[in-house]
């Protein structure tokens, strides 16, 4: 029994110190160089004022704020994975990123230089958006006042693909603002600013918190409904709060940097390869390689192409792909 925590805390540790390494890297990576000599002299205050506008009005709260998102899609993909028994299910299947994604298309197409609450209204329409796509799916699904499984995917698909058809309808009539859209939905953190960090640092931060505390129920749950009602677990109630909290947690993701696919699918995979199906010891370990995760990501998406900058969504989509496939054929070995 003493091997598995070590075997735990190793991993977490491993985790911890490669966030804090890719963190550090990210600040030294960028189309305006950054030498570590320049990085001592922000850190004793004799650096020039162009200095310290690059270190912490663009390459700190991006470092931030990759690492929020990372952790965000990756506890959010580790729970529904858990929810739907499903470990194809992402934090995209309730249809968060289509519902972001028409949100923030009417904002880029409509209201330009419009603000909502000094916030822009990307970020604020992708996250309605968002949550106004989880809202209708859930109600959509819901018969008799339950919510199945099958339903509630079902669902999710369907209104994926009529929100694209009309992200689609609204570009080909607006096509001077197609490159917007299109920038947009590749996902990029090339925005973060310090007032992104501020919606999401505690949004992030409490719903990953309250679903950790789902993580024993979640765990029951994972042996079906008729064995956890008869251990006490409302399985109705922690299914439709859980789903309500991921939701917020994948709604303020994509807010803040587009629409960045995988994260969610292959974190909590290679960690429950790792570290075993416990969500108890899961769940903090993909919040923490999530971030980390995503900060590798970011820095290879600024240095694989010289001269410019590559949005972070395809990197994750050409890393994550491969490992769709892999699963692919891994189920249907299992079969």
């Amino acid at each position: 029994m003493a091997k598995k925590p070590a075997k735990f805390q190793m991993i977490l540790l491993a985790l911890i110190l490669g966030g804090i390494a890719a963190f550090v890297c990210a600040f030294f990576v960028g189309s305006s160089g950054f030498s570590f000599a320049e990085f001592a002299r922000v850190l004793d205050g004799t650096a020039s004022q162009a200095m310290y506008n690059i270190f912490l009005n663009i390459r700190l709260p991006r470092a931030i704020g990759a690492f929020l998102v990372g952790a965000a899609l990756a506890v959010s993909g580790c729970c529904l994975q858990g929810v739907f028994k499903n470990p194809m299910a992402d934090s995209f299947v309730l249809g968060v990123s289509s519902g972001a994604a028409l949100g923030a298309t009417v904002a880029m197409t409509f209201f330009t230089t419009a603000t909502v609450f000094g916030a822009g209204t990307v970020a604020v329409f992708s996250f309605l958006g968002a949550l106004i796509a989880v809202l209708v799916v859930y109600n959509i699904s819901r018969i008799r006042g339950k919510v199945s499984t099958f339903s509630l995917l079902l669902s999710g698909f369907s209104m994926s693909a009529m929100f694209s058809a009309i992200i689609y309808l609204i570009m080909l009539l607006n096509r001077d603002k197609m490159e917007n859209v299109v920038m947009w939905n590749m996902g990029s953190l090339a925005s973060m600013s310090w007032e992104k960090v501020a919606i999401a640092l505690p949004a992030v931060l409490v719903c990953s918190a309250l679903l950790m505390l789902y993580a024993k129920p979640l765990n029951i749950m994972l042996n079906g409904d008729e064995v956890s009602r008869s251990l006490g677990v409302d399985t109705h109630k922690t299914r439709r709060n859980m789903l309500i909290l991921t939701s917020l947690l994948s709604a303020v993701a994509v807010s803040v940097s587009g629409i960045i696919g995988f994260v969610g699918l292959m974190v909590p995979h290679l960690l429950r390869m790792a570290a075993g199906p416990d969500n108890k010891k899961l769940m903090p370990l993909c919040f923490v390689g999530g971030g980390a995760y995503l900060l590798v990501c970011d820095i290879i998406a600024r240095v694989i192409l010289s001269g410019q900058e590559m949005p972070v969504g395809i990197v994750t989509s050409i890393l994550g792909v491969p490992f769709f496939i892999f699963l692919l054929r891994r189920g249907r070995k299992g079969v």
